[in-house]
This record gives C-alpha cells, sequence and structure tokens, in this order.
C-alpha cells in the first residue's frame, strides 16, 4: 500500500496545477442556487426492451421516448394536455409497464423520509390515450409496481399492500394486518431504509403469480419525538419508530400472496429473531425468491432460495467477514438465468465472484490491490459481467466489462470519475464522465464502449465557469503519524501570493467508505471560501474507501480515534506548508463529519484555532441501530469503546473556537446530540457559538437557508481566524 501511495503522490504533484479562469467575482448566492450545477440527467429510464430510453421533459409535462442508438427523439408517450377523462397539470414520476402500453404517473408526491414518498398515483392506458387514478380510496399510496405481464399494480397504502387489476378494474388487499407504528408490509422501516437504502421489500414472480413481501413487526422498537412548530405558538410533534443502539429493532419474516388463491403463506428461512432481510427478489425461475439475510453484527450473510408454493427454503450463498458485511454489495447482488455475480471481500479487496445458482464458486472474475466500487449486472446472452472500479486509482473510477473467463476491458475511456446506467438488455449504457475541471459529460455508448452520441455537454456551465475566476484543486498526499499515505486536496485562493501566510480550513466528512478526495466536478460553497482568502483542504484518512478492506475497516470498533488522529495529522502537515499560518487552523464538518470536527479539537492539543460541527453525532448510543453496530457492536458488547468514541468524553479538552450547527427537525442524527454536547461544554466552563434551525431536517435545505448557514460559517471563521 505504501508503494502505491508514493506512485500517487508523484502523479498528484504534477497532474494538476492551480489556475484562474475568468475575471468576474464568484458569488456565493450562485454557487447556493446552483448555478454551476449541471443538469440532473440520471433520470431517464430503459424501456423494457433495452433499444429505447424515456425522460421527463423538464416542465413535468410529457414522458418523451428516444433511441439509444442514436440519441434522438422518437415520439411522446404521455402529455399532460391530452389525455382523457383525466387532466393534470403536471407529474412527479412514472413507471413503464413490461408490455409498453401502460404507465402510472404520479404527483403531488410528498416526502415520508430521505428516500421514501407517497403520492397521487394514476394509470394511463397509452393505446386508449386514457388517464384515470390507480385507486378508488382516497388519499396518497406508496411503492407502486406492475407485475412483470404488466397487468396488475401492486401498492402500499396505511401499510398494507394491495393489487389492482387493471383488465377488470377491481382492487384488493393482499394483506390486512397493517397498522401505523406496528406491521408493515412490504415496506422498510426508517432504520431500514437510512441504512440499507430500501423503501420497497416486496418482489414480483416473473409469472406473475405470487407478491412476494417482508412484513416487519415494529411494535417494539422505541418511539422517538420532535417538535414541529408551525408559528401557532404551540408546536406539534412527530413520532416514529427509531432504536437506537442496542435497542429493539423491527421483527422481520419473509410471505408471498398467491394471487391466483389469494393465500398468504410464511417462507421457511432461518433467521435470528434480531437478523435483517435487507433485500428479496425472484430469479428467473418463479420457484426462486431469493431472500438475502443478515445477523444483527452483519458479519455473516446468506442468501437463500425459497420456493414460493412448498416455502422450503435452500441456502445458496454465505459469505463472513471478521468486521462486517457492506450491505450495498447484498443490494447489488446481479442475476441472469443460470449465474448470480457477488461482490466480497475475503481476498483484502472488494471483487466480483461468480456462482451458479446451486451455489457453486465458477470464478473470481476480478483481483488484484483495488477495489470494485459499483456492479452494474449481467449481459443475459453473452454473460458478460459490467461494473465500475478503482483499478486506476482510488480517486478515480473507470467502467470495465469482464466475461465469464476472466477477460477483462476497459469500457470508459476518459480519466477521471465515469458512472454509467446500462439499458434493459445491457447493448447500450449511458456514461456520465466528469473530472475536478469538466463538469458531467453525458454520452450514450455502445456496449463495448464505442460513443454514439453525447447526450449533454454542460457547456452553458463550462460558460458560467469560464467567467468566474477561481482556482482548481490540486491533489497532494502526505504521510500521517502513523505512516500511513493519506491523499488529499488543496484549493487556493485565486489571486495566491506566494510569500504570504493564510489561514486554512480543513473540509471532511471521514466515515466509513467515504471519499472527499476524488477526481471529480464539484462546485461547492468552498471555492467561494478560498476566494474570500483561505487555503481550503480536504485529506480522506483511515476508514475511507477504494483502499483495501485493511485501510476501509481499520476504524472497526473504535470510530472516530483514527479518523480524528489523520486530521490532526493533515493540520500538523498543512502548519507546515509556508504559505499556511499555522496558529489559524480551522476544521469543518457535517454529520459524520461534524462528529470528527468535535474528536480533532478534542484531541488535538491545540492545533485547531476554530471549529465547525454541523449535525454532529456526539454519542453512538443516540444513533441508529444498524448504523452503529455495524462499526461499534452494541454498547453492552463495547462499552469501554463507546465511551472513548464520544465527544462528551474529551468536552474539557475541546479546544479553539467551536460553532456548533444543528436542525430541529433532524430525524437523522437527533438535536438531541447537540443539546447534550452543548449541556456538557457548559458544565465545562467551555465558550462556544450555535446556530439552530427551526423545522430543518439533517439536510439544512432551502437556498435561503443554505444562504445564511454559509455566510454564518464565513463569518465565524472570520472573527475567530
Amino acid at each position: 500500500m505504501k508503494k502505491i501511495g508514493l506512485l500517487f503522490l508523484c502523479f498528484f504533484f504534477i497532474s494538476v496545477l492551480y489556475a484562474q479562469t475568468g475575471n468576474n467575482l464568484l458569488l456565493l448566492e450562485d454557487i447556493v442556487e446552483k448555478k454551476y450545477t449541471p443538469r440532473d440527467d440520471s433520470k431517464m429510464q430503459t424501456m423494457p426492451d433495452g433499444e429505447y430510453y424515456t425522460v421527463l421533459s423538464s416542465d413535468k409535462k410529457a414522458i418523451l421516448r428516444y433511441a439509444y442508438s442514436n440519441g434522438k427523439l422518437m415520439d411522446t408517450l404521455f402529455f399532460v394536455d391530452k389525455t382523457r377523462e383525466t387532466r393534470l397539470d403536471s407529474i412527479d414520476g412514472y413507471l413503464i409497464n413490461s408490455t409498453a402500453n401502460r404507465l402510472l404517473v404520479w404527483n403531488e408526491t410528498e416526502s415520508i423520509y430521505r428516500r421514501s414518498w407517497q403520492a397521487k398515483v394514476y394509470e394511463y392506458d397509452i393505446r386508449r390515450n386514457r388517464l384515470q387514478p390507480l385507486s378508488d380510496a382516497p388519499g396518497k399510496i406508496r411503492n407502486p409496481a406492475f407485475s412483470p405481464d404488466g397487468r396488475i399494480v401492486s401498492f402500499v397504502r396505511d401499510n398494507n399492500l394491495w393489487l389492482k387489476k387493471l383488465d377488470y378494474d377491481t382492487e384488493s388487499p393482499a394483506t390486512k394486518d397493517g397498522e401505523l407504528g406496528k406491521i408493515l408490509n412490504g415496506i422498510a422501516d426508517w432504520v431500514y431504509e437510512e441504512e440499507f437504502s430500501q423503501t420497497n421489500l416486496s418482489a414480483w414472480s416473473p409469472d406473475s403469480r405470487f407478491l412476494a413481501f417482508v412484513k416487519s413487526d415494529e411494535t417494539e422498537v422505541p418511539t422517538f419525538s420532535f417538535q414541529v412548530f408551525d408559528g401557532s405558538g404551540y408546536p406539534d410533534s412527530y413520532n416514529y419508530k427509531y432504536p437506537y443502539a442496542g435497542q429493539k429493532n423491527s421483527k422481520a419474516a419473509c410471505y408471498v400472496f398467491d394471487v391466483e388463491t389469494k393465500d398468504i403463506q410464511k417462507m421457511d428461512i432461518p433467521l435470528d429473531e434480531d437478523g435483517y432481510i435487507p433485500r428479496i427478489c425472484f430469479t428467473e425461475n418463479p420457484e426462486q425468491l431469493a431472500v438475502m439475510t443478515l445477523n444483527r453484527h452483519q458479519d455473516r450473510f446468506k442468501l437463500y432460495f425459497a420456493n414460493p408454493k412448498s416455502t422450503l427454503s435452500q441456502l445458496i450463498l454465505h459469505d463472513e467477514n471478521n468486521y462486517y458485511i457492506d450491505s450495498e454489495w447484498i443490494r447489488q447482488i446481479a442475476f441472469s438465468k443460470d449465474h448470480l455475480a457477488y461482490v466480497s471481500e475475503k481476498d483484502g479487496f472488494a471483487h466480483i465472484y461468480l456462482y451458479s445458482l446451486t451455489g457453486v464458486l465458477e470464478r473470481q472474475l476480478t483481483s488484484g490491490n483495488w477495489d470494485v466500487t459499483k456492479l452494474y449486472g449481467i449481459h443475459p446472452e453473452t454473460k458478460n459481467v459490467y461494473y465500475q472500479s478503482a483499478e486506476e486509482s482510488p480517486l478515480r473510477r473507470s467502467v470495465y466489462r469482464v466475461d465469464a473467463k476472466g477477460n477483462k476491458t476497459r469500457l470508459s475511456t476518459q480519466t477521471g470519475t465515469n458512472n454509467a446506467q446500462f439499458s434493459a438488455n445491457f447493448h447500450y449504457f449511458v456514461n456520465y464522465f466528469s473530472n475536478i475541471s469538466t463538469p458531467a459529460f453525458v454520452s450514450i455508448c455502445d456496449e463495448k464502449g464505442k460513443e454514439l452520441s453525447v447526450l449533454n455537454d454542460n457547456a452553458e456551465v463550462k460558460n458560467r465557469l469560464a467567467a468566474v475566476r477561481f482556482s482548481q484543486k490540486e491533489f497532494f498526499s502526505f504521510t500521517n503519524d502513523n505512516g500511513d499515505i493519506l491523499n488529499g486536496w488543496m484549493i487556493k485562493p485565486s489571486l495566491f501570493e506566494r510569500n504570504k501566510q493564510y489561514p486554512a480550513v480543513m473540509i471532511q466528512y471521514s466515515g466509513p467508505n467515504s471519499q472527499e478526495v476524488v477526481d471529480k466536478y464539484q462546485m461547492d460553497w468552498y471555492y467561494y471560501l478560498a476566494e474570500q482568502g483561505y487555503v481550503v483542504a480536504a485529506v480522506d484518512g483511515r476508514g475511507t474507501g477504494a483502499r483495501g478492506e485493511a485501510f476501509r475497516k481499520c476504524t472497526y470498533l473504535k470510530l472516530g480515534l483514527l479518523e480524528s488522529d489523520d486530521q490532526i495529522s493533515a493540520a500538523k502537515y498543512l502548519a507546515r506548508q509556508n504559505f499556511i499560518d499555522p496558529a489559524r487552523i480551522a476544521i469543518w464538518g457535517w454529520s459524520y463529519g461534524g462528529f470528527i470536527t468535535l474528536m480533532s479539537m478534542s484531541r488535538g492539543n491545540g492545533i485547531f484555532k476554530a471549529g465547525i460541527a454541523i449535525a454532529p453525532v456526539t454519542d453512538w448510543r443516540f444513533y441508529n441501530s444498524i448504523y452503529s453496530e455495524r462499526f461499534m457492536r452494541t454498547p453492552e458488547e463495547n462499552f469501554t469503546n463507546y465511551d472513548l468514541c464520544s465527544p462528551l468524553k474529551y468536552v474539557r479538552q475541546l479546544q479553539g473556537n467551536l460553532l456548533l450547527v444543528h436542525g430541529t427537525s433532524d430525524d437523522n442524527v437527533h438535536y438531541l446530540n447537540t443539546l447534550y454536547y452543548s449541556e456538557a461544554l457548559t458544565e465545562a466552563g467551555k465558550d462556544f457559538d450555535m446556530q439552530i434551525y427551526a423545522n430543518k431536517n439533517h439536510s439544512i435545505l432551502g437556498e435561503k437557508t443554505r444562504l445564511h448557514l454559509y455566510t454564518h460559517i464565513l463569518n465565524f471563521l472570520k472573527k475567530n481566524d
């Protein structure tokens, strides 16, 4: 790893020089209003045949169909002004059935948690140009999904699964025991959604006869509540189920509903009482329901094939890890008619393994001292597997193809960060490329990587960037106090003077498997900070991604210690640079980054003059069970380290000027983390500043709010540098 790091060091210093572009001033308002943010082209949907894709028009009034072969508009599938029976002003999203003769469209979308939503959903018959509500009942619904034959729609209302048979225009419940705060059918609870990235826990069999679903009983999960201020003077209370580390989780089980008989059967899946079912799906065989399980420690993964008729299950895949299994690889398991592809870290790096559907390992498809970073899927005909990796550098991503014999081909051609979105038949992919100086360049390629057309070169954003003055990021590397080579980037003021000393601000997140130091475009608020006379730097310390399992998981059971050590080492490195004032170094972080800000300021022996901690975790006992226990196990099992890894333990050692920021409606990192920490500061006689945003969640969103936040941070830094 050290040899690899030395090669990076040589490369970083010669690869990018800071440069100014235009002469106009870079304005914070323009950044917050996303004037320099590329257009989002990632919401296109592949059509069932894989030869065409669809896009919702920018005014949200039409669904447009394009050809992958040339990127040209072919026709309009849906237009709000021309539908019969029902008319809408606009739509928020849509789904297309397998035969491309019906659509589901929705509007009045209301967010539930970070990913989940409910909306008013309508069914559109393309042949008849007829639009009508999907359900006869009033109110909004969740998780609408077509059956594979396109003739039935499943959805969730009031925690129950419902079926709408489109041919007969009838709807009926598949489950009847759903109840708010108790029983969830086919939907994820808060912690599953947040940590397993799941909102839908149901799956149709390929013959459309069976609807499998996870039933979750969250009755015994503790309820958390926070106040919501509506301006009336008397706040409302928002209540939801949220398990802290070590507390009771939902009890999960897998069931199957038979559309023909209307019977429900529980699948015989071996699962600990406190185990997880993060994903279910059918293979191409209607008698193979893949049920994926994790134990509560998340270090043992098992994949079963359950037969929906007999309810019996067979263990197909078993993977164990000395630390934990990354649930993202469970979400990305890819199936073909005869095989499944799975990413495991069993050789110390994330690599792809090809199994038969009987569970026999046929081949390790990728290998080397580098990580696969995404698994896209398996070509249904050629059996080629498509993936993204950091083989060239931890800072970069490329798209690859590997065949069943392990022969590998790089498909993306540009150097930086590439991400692919494949068509349903894997004959085409849309490539999203950027690097630190290039906004997203979106193109269509064939399955061999040949560019067929350019969808968006973001020329408008490039022109805007060319008109303003700012410096590009410079990559660098250094050796921390432990002897590890760490990667970083730095932004200097565009009117940089080599003989002048500048205050520095360190930007970091530092969470497990995260990365701030990546060769991709991101015009964020800290570019403005650099133009205000600061040297801005970011360093990925131990625990961050794309450098193998040993580097990524060395923080296991002791979150915050090694990460803050590395931010302290980074501050010492910056202090040695002749253009940085060693007495004026600050550190900034949000969420996990806020946690590391507090740990670093408390353990840094005065190296940081100031720090900003936004929505910080201040004790892992006050964070959710799945995340906390994945990296720390339970407080009962790891009592000593829960104390050692809490900023509350070090509050009397905190040095430097501190700004705490939090939103009162943060359903993720609860506001009480900041309240407990501010009380501890008061008891310790520590002065600090605090900025609270009423009714704002973890992201503290809103243009005016973000402008206020960043302006407040800048004023705080100027006052304390």
